[in-house]
C-alpha cells in the first residue's frame, strides 16, 4: 500500500449522528418539495454545516490564502423594473471591498497551486451591506450543500500525514458525476490563473431580482476583467513559484500602488420563474450554467486602495450570502440555501457574534434593532429598550422589504435534482479550448488522476468520455487507464 492510500476492505457500518442515531440519507437535503427551499428541521444537514464551519481556528476552512482590495462599483444601466436594490441606478456609485482568495490550500499555501479562486464583494450600499460571494469558476462542484463538508475533506491533506493525496479527491468525486464539469474548468488552465487582474468572477448560484411590485426574475451575476483573462500552463507553474510564491498577491498590490487600478464589468443574466421549466436541467442546480441566456451588463467596479492593515480588513472581512438587501433574494438553489447559513455561522465563529461591527463589516447606514451583548461589543447603545415591538421606542417593519411569495406543492423529501445532465456541459466546455489548452487538460488531469485507486480512476474515466470520447480516451491514456473497461462504464451513463 502507498503512503496515503485507503484500504479496500473496510467493514461496512451504520452512519450516525454525533448522538449515535443512525443517519438515513446523507447524500440530500431536505426540501420543501422537488423545487422547494431546504427545511430548516433537517437536522442531519444542520449540525454537518455547524461541526463543519467550527473545525478550525482562527484560520479559515476554505479560502484562508486571500488577498483584499478596496473600491468603487457604478451602475451603468438603470434596473428599478427588476429589482428594488437603489445600487442598479444608473449612475450611482457604491463602495466596494473585495477578497480574492484560493479555496483549498492554507494561509501561506503558494498562489501557483491549483485551486478554485474566490471572488468575493462587499457592496456598502445604501439598503445596507450586499455581499456577491462568488469564484473565478461559473458552476461548483455538488450541488447539495450536504456534500460541502465531505468535499472540503477529500480536497484537503489526509489528516495522518498532512500531505496531499489526489487518491482521496478522486474516492470521492468518482461517487460524484455533476462534478465533471467543474473538474473540467479546475484542470484546465483556469485551474492557476496568472493572476488576480486578470481572471473573471461568477457569482456562480442563481439568485432573484425583485422590483416593487414583488414581481421575480431569476438573475446570475458576472464579473468580467477589463484586463483580459490569462492563466499559466503547467510548465511555468515551477518558474513562477520559484521567483515568487505570492504572485498573485504582489501583482495586485503593485498594479494599484501604481496607479493601474483594475477594472471589471459586471453582467447579469436574467430568467423569467416560466421559463425554468424549459431546460434539460435544473437552471437552479449550481453545477450548470446557463448557456443560452444573455449577459446584460450593469456596471463596472474599480479596486483603487490597497488595505491599510491585511488582518483588520481582509482577514477580518466577513463575508456570506445571507448578507443582503431587498431587492435581491436566495433561490431555491440547494447548495445556496445551504451557503446561507454557514457562511454566516463560520464567520460568527472566527470573529464572534459582533463581527459585523468591526470597521470592514460595518454598514454605511446607522443600525436599529435589539441585538446586544456578546463579547466585543462596541455599540453604543443607551436605550432600555431591546424589544420589539414597544410604544415607548417604536421600530417599525417595512413591508416593502419584505420577501416575495413562492408557490409551493408536495412532500418533504430527500432526493436527487432531476434531470441531472451530468456531463453535456463538461463536454461543451472541452470542446470550446483550443488544441494546446485541451492537451493542457488531458496531461493535467491524467496526471494527477493517475495517482487514484483503479475502480475511482475508472469511474472518472468514464465520466469524462461520457463528456467527450476525444477528451476521456485522451485522459484514459495519460492516466494509463483501460479504454475498454472506460467505454464500458460510460455505456450504463445518462445524461
Amino acid at each position: 500500500m502507498t503512503l496515503g492510500a485507503l484500504p479496500l476492505s473496510i467493514q461496512a457500518a451504520d452512519m450516525t449522528q454525533d448522538n449515535g442515531a443512525v443517519v438515513g440519507d446523507n447524500q440530500n437535503s431536505q426540501t420543501a418539495g422537488a423545487h422547494g427551499p431546504v427545511l430548516l428541521q433537517d437536522v442531519h444537514l444542520i449540525q454537518k454545516l455547524q461541526r463543519f464551519d467550527r473545525e478550525r481556528i482562527p484560520e479559515r476552512v476554505v479560502h484562508a490564502r486571500g488577498t483584499g482590495a478596496h473600491g468603487t462599483f457604478t451602475a451603468t444601466d438603470n434596473l428599478g423594473e427588476l429589482t428594488k436594490a437603489r445600487l442598479f441606478t444608473m449612475g450611482t456609485v457604491t463602495p466596494v471591498f473585495v477578497r480574492f482568495s484560493s479555496v483549498v490550500h492554507g494561509t501561506h499555501s503558494p498562489e501557483t497551486l491549483r485551486d478554485p479562486r474566490g471572488f468575493a464583494t462587499k457592496f456598502y450600499t445604501a439598503d445596507g451591506n450586499w455581499d456577491l460571494v462568488g469564484n473565478n469558476f461559473p458552476t461548483f462542484f455538488i450541488r447539495d450543500a450536504i456534500k460541502f463538508p465531505d468535499m472540503v475533506h477529500a480536497f484537503k491533506p489526509d489528516p495522518r500525514t498532512n500531505l496531499d493525496d489526489d487518491s482521496r479527491r478522486f474516492d470521492f468525486f468518482s461517487h460524484v458525476p455533476e462534478s465533471t464539469r467543474t473538474l473540467t474548468e479546475l484542470y484546465s488552465n483556469a485551474g492557476i490563473p496568472a493572476s488576480y487582474r486578470e481572471m473573471d468572477g461568477n457569482g456562480v448560484h442563481a439568485y432573484k431580482f425583485v422590483n416593487a411590485e414583488n414581481k421575480v426574475h431569476y438573475v446570475k451575476f458576472h464579473w468580467k476583467s477589463l484586463q483580459g483573462t490569462r492563466n499559466l500552463t503547467p510548465k511555468n507553474v515551477a518558474q513562477v513559484q520559484g521567483a515568487d510564491y505570492s504572485h498573485m498577491t504582489n501583482d495586485l498590490v503593485s498594479h494599484i500602488s501604481k496607479g493601474n487600478f483594475p477594472k471589471w464589468d459586471l453582467y447579469v443574466q436574467l430568467l423569467k420563474p416560466e421559463e425554468m421549466g424549459r431546460y434539460e436541467f435544473d437552471p437552479l442546480d449550481a453545477t450548470k450554467v446557463w448557456p443560452d441566456v444573455p449577459l446584460r451588463k450593469v456596471g463596472q467596479m474599480v479596486l483603487n486602495r490597497n488595505p491599510a492593515n491585511v488582518f483588520q480588513e481582509t482577514e477580518q472581512v466577513a463575508m456570506a450570502p445571507s448578507n443582503l438587501i431587498p431587492g435581491i433574494e436566495p433561490s431555491e438553489d440547494r447548495l445556496l440555501q445551504g451557503r446561507l447559513f454557514s457562511y454566516a455561522d463560520t464567520q460568527m465563529y472566527r470573529l464572534g457574534a459582533n463581527a459585523l461591527q468591526l470597521p470592514i463589516n460595518a454598514a454605511k447606514k446607522s443600525i436599529n434593532n435589539a441585538n446586544q451583548d456578546g463579547a466585543l461589543n462596541s455599540a453604543s447603545t443607551t436605550t432600555g429598550v431591546n424589544y420589539q415591538p414597544s410604544r415607548l421606542l417604536p421600530r417599525s417593519e417595512s413591508t416593502a422589504a419584505r420577501y416575495s411569495s413562492l408557490p409551493l406543492s408536495g412532500q418533504t423529501q430527500q432526493t436527487k435534482l432531476r434531470p441531472e445532465q451530468n456531463f453535456k456541459q463538461a463536454g461543451d466546455l472541452y470542446r470550446s479550448f483550443s488544441s494546446k489548452e485541451r492537451q493542457d487538460l488531458i496531461d493535467s488531469f491524467g496526471g494527477s488522476l493517475a495517482s487514484a485507486d483503479d475502480v475511482s480512476k475508472h469511474h472518472i474515466l468514464s465520466f469524462l468520455y461520457k463528456a467527450d470520447p476525444e477528451y476521456g480516451t485522451g485522459v484514459t491514456h495519460v492516466a494509463k487507464g483501460d479504454l475498454r473497461r472506460v467505454q464500458e462504464l460510460a455505456s450504463h451513463l445518462l445524461d
